[in-house]
């Protein structure tokens, strides 16, 4: 793998963790994003467990559409 190649690979990470992060911040502000069915959250006392599965898996779905429309052409 030369220096150029892997430029290119360093730029597109940093693009996609800039996106992400944005969209990260984004739900996180209150657009509706924040709860999804399926998420688990269990209480008791003072303690919070909280576990977005329904998110992760809304969010693989996206992501795998998405990267399967770039690489394929």
């Amino acid at each position: 793998m030369n220096l150029e190649n892997l430029g290119k690979f360093v730029l597109l990470l940093a693009v996609f963790l800039f996106i992400a992060g944005s969209l990260m911040y984004l739900m996180g502000k209150g657009l509706g994003f924040t709860r999804f069915p399926g998420d688990i959250l269990f209480r008791r006392g003072g303690f919070k467990f909280y576990f977005p599965l329904g998110l992760s898996i809304f969010l693989s779905l996206i992501l795998t559409i998405l990267l399967n429309l770039f690489l394929r052409r």
